[in-house]
């Protein structure tokens, strides 16, 4: 089983930075579960997941992505950097210290 979800984040990591995230492309993939509203439901559990999984200290990464990913309704591909495919609302979001908040 362990193999299995070890193989399967491999494919991510080899497929996600080869395939540009865009918002609107999100809004009109037809294969994306909708929510009662009609807005695209993300996976912020599973995009945090892949966008965490390198980092020096995880779980902190995890919560920052998850809230961010919650409240911007994205998360950049890769496992670091490309933080302007979000807009604003991702890279201008800070810690009561004015770091930026979202990884």
């Amino acid at each position: 089983m362990a193999l299995r979800a070890l193989l399967f984040t491999v494919v991510l990591l080899c497929i996600l930075p080869e395939a540009p995230f865009d918002r609107a492309v999100v809004e009109a993939d037809p294969m994306i579960p909708r929510g009662g509203n009609g807005k695209a439901v993300l996976d912020c559990t599973g995009l945090c997941g892949v966008r965490c999984g390198r980092h020096s200290r995880p779980n902190v990464c995890l919560r920052a992505c998850g809230t961010c990913c919650f409240r911007c309704k994205c998360v950049p591909p890769g496992t670091s950097g490309n933080r302007e495919m979000c807009g604003t609302c991702y890279t201008n979001m800070t810690t009561h210290n004015n770091r930026t908040k979202c990884p």
